[in-house]
């Protein structure tokens, strides 16, 4: 059971883990940038929904729409929603030109990314964020989408929102399991300002701990082909979240070798270990291992809290978390919980 709150967690004087001294990967470009909070919405404001990787129909997002005009907020769609080019949303230069316009444009507060899928990757080079920095706005999705979260937190220092998109709403809200409901809800509450907390039910193979940082992260495989790109990201003294789908088993233990080997698990403050929707080993080529065994192999010789099966990911329990933002992760007394961090909140010991 998963519950939204605003109760900070309890602080104790516990100091978090030190990482054992390993190679550490070239240095990342760091921004340079203070965090850029883009503002939070109100009623009124506008939300641009575009397709900078996979397509969508127009009819497709209608169920997004409907349900985010009732929170009080405007929609004005994209170009590309409706255009179809192989998988994307268009072609290569209709996708960058539609982001773009929605980057440019004073009168959208957010962006809300359509779907997933592929094709970020394609156009990521093309835009031009100048206008992005002119008047901050928050930059919604996931999945295919850490490409752009990713790249605004390295280069601008800019916080986004982690979470479902257009594909993702229930063609009926009535009948949306209520997982699914508090997940798309908790996209509201995110932009709108609240504090985000949640607590997940413990797995037994949590490591209890406290830490403080930034929180960065997004699909697995996303961030292992970012490596040694401008949109690479820096993991130091961060807590990190991974998710993924449709990967072999020794694909996902081959990503995690990839992050230790770059450096980016030695200097973790935590590590949220989200859904992993694994794909079945071939006959004769059983890996034999699971999610839980290759993450726990590759951490054991750190000791930051690590968690499990956080409702983040590829699943109906997908909740909007706030990207770049500090976050508190408290594993300790049998918890598992993440907390937006207060500003008056005194840094951990």
């Amino acid at each position: 059971m998963l519950t939204l709150g605003a109760a900070g967690p309890a602080l104790g004087a516990q100091p978090r883990g030190a990482a054992a001294q390993l190679p550490t990967a070239p240095a990342t470009t760091r921004a340079p940038f203070p965090l850029i909070t883009p503002p939070y919405l109100k009623p009124g404001d506008t939300i641009g929904i575009t397709c900078p990787a996979g397509n969508i129909t127009l009819k497709e997002i209608q169920p997004a729409t409907q349900l985010i005009e009732s929170w009080g907020f405007r929609i004005r769609v994209g170009d590309t929603v409706g255009k179809k080019d192989a998988i994307f949303g268009g072609t290569d230069d209709e996708r960058a030109a539609d982001f773009q316009k929605m980057i440019n444009d004073p009168g959208i507060a957010a962006i809300l990314c359509a779907r997933g899928g592929y094709g970020v990757v394609h156009i990521i080079d093309r835009l031009d964020f100048v206008g992005l920095i002119q008047h901050p706005k928050w930059i919604i999705g996931f999945s295919d989408i850490t490409v752009l979260l990713c790249h605004i937190h390295t280069n601008f220092n800019m916080a986004s929102v982690h979470s479902k998109m257009c594909n993702s709403f229930p063609d009926d809200w009535s009948k949306a399991e209520p997982a699914q409901a508090k997940s798309i809800l908790s996209i509201r509450q995110a932009l709108a300002g609240e504090r985000m907390e949640y607590s997940a039910t413990p797995h037994p193979q949590n490591r209890a701990g406290l830490a403080e940082g930034m929180l960065v992260g997004g699909n697995l495989k996303t961030i292992e082909t970012l490596a040694g790109t401008p949109s690479d990201i820096d993991t130091t003294g961060k807590i990190l979240f991974v998710e993924d789908t449709g990967e072999y088993l020794y694909s996902i233990d081959r990503m995690f070798w990839h992050l230790e080997r770059t450096g980016r698990l030695n200097r973790l403050a935590g590590l949220v270990v989200g859904g992993f929707k694994v794909k079945p080993d071939d006959p004769g080529e059983e890996f034999v291992r699971t999610v839980v065994d290759i993450v726990t192999e590759r951490v054991r010789q750190y000791s930051y809290p690590v968690c499990f099966d956080f409702p983040v990911g590829h699943q109906k329990e997908n909740y909007a978390l706030k990207y770049g933002i500090p976050h508190i992760l408290d594993t300790r007394d049998g918890q598992a919980r993440l907390s937006e961090k207060s500003v008056n909140l005194a840094p951990l010991p």
